[in-house]
């Protein structure tokens, strides 16, 4: 891999730790990135301003006070365009490489169908990243520069606060675009939140962040159109006792979406969504007990 993407993306993540209470519950912004390396925006034929749709921009400054209440914060410092940690690590789109991918690739997924894989193909409204093919090999250094010791970090956080309490929530948060999944029969929603239709987390957490969200005012819709990506169905397992739960905020709750600025609501959301972490993080240490639990 180039030097120069290492050291501009150093750290490629980080977590922010509490200064002392541990919870069960942890908070990842896997897409709210924004270190665009130089030699990527060379080789993309898009414009900075284009790449950025695909960013959960601010989400990890919404969610910023988790630490401080007792959950760490585990934070990607690379964009979503250039690796995406919410996808298999081997999704890849065989049409924009040069080159024969490894034969354990995923190429036929409904995500690589439309461009969103491990390494994108596209970003916004079907817009093509790369003027030409790339390299396999740059996908696959990637993979294991970034994509994995992102998730082996993040397994390691899951893993001790279910040490520690006999279960662990994960807390994957993101954003979409304030028009996503508009109709006009349904209200617009300023929260989806994601279980896998109830296979990813207990339906009495789900229910619960629901509540919290519904009684600050927010229309919360549930699965519809976001039930929740690699993350949230491959690190949740409420069997043996690990949640995770996908939060889905609108961005036009707190931001500027043409300019990438943030709005006026942004502090408002940002008190809410605290006071919803401290929520979740009492429910789980008192309503939980470390056993299976059926989805609803």
């Amino acid at each position: 891999m180039n030097a120069e993407i290492v050291e501009e993306l150093a750290p490629a993540f980080d977590i922010e730790e509490p200064p002392s209470a541990e919870s069960p519950v942890v908070c990842n912004s896997p897409h709210s990135g924004k270190c665009y390396p130089a030699a990527f925006l060379r080789q993309s034929r898009l414009e900075l301003e284009m790449l950025r749709r695909s960013e959960d921009t601010f989400v990890d400054e919404l969610f910023s006070d988790a630490p401080v209440l007792g959950v760490p914060l585990m934070r990607a410092h690379f964009p979503r365009a250039y690796l995406d940690v919410n996808r298999e690590p081997y999704e890849l789109d065989p049409r924009m490489f040069e080159g024969r991918l490894p034969a354990f690739a995923n190429t036929r997924s409904l995500r690589v169908a439309g461009g969103l894989g491990t390494v994108a193909r596209v970003v916004g409204d079907a817009r093509e990243i790369y003027p030409k093919r790339i390299p396999v090999a740059e996908a696959l250094v990637r993979i294991e520069q970034f994509y994995k010791p992102y998730h082996r970090t993040l397994r390691k956080l899951v893993n001790r606060a279910q040490k520690g309490y006999g279960f662990a929530l994960l807390l994957d948060c993101h954003s979409m675009p304030s028009n996503a999944g508009h109709r006009d029969e349904r209200p617009r929603a300023d929260f989806v939140l994601g279980d896998r239709y109830g296979t990813s987390c207990s339906g009495a957490i789900t229910a619960m962040v629901e509540r919290t969200l519904r009684a600050q005012g927010y229309v919360v819709l549930r699965n519809k159109p976001y039930a929740g990506g690699f993350i949230t169905e491959h690190y949740g397992d409420p069997a043996t006792g690990l949640h995770a739960l996908q939060i889905e905020v609108n961005r036009g709750l707190y931001m500027d979406e043409a300019r990438y600025e943030k709005a006026a609501g942004f502090e408002t959301l940002k008190d809410n969504l605290s006071r919803m972490v401290a929520a979740v993080a009492a429910y789980t240490e008192a309503g939980l007990e470390p056993l299976p639990y059926a989805a609803e």
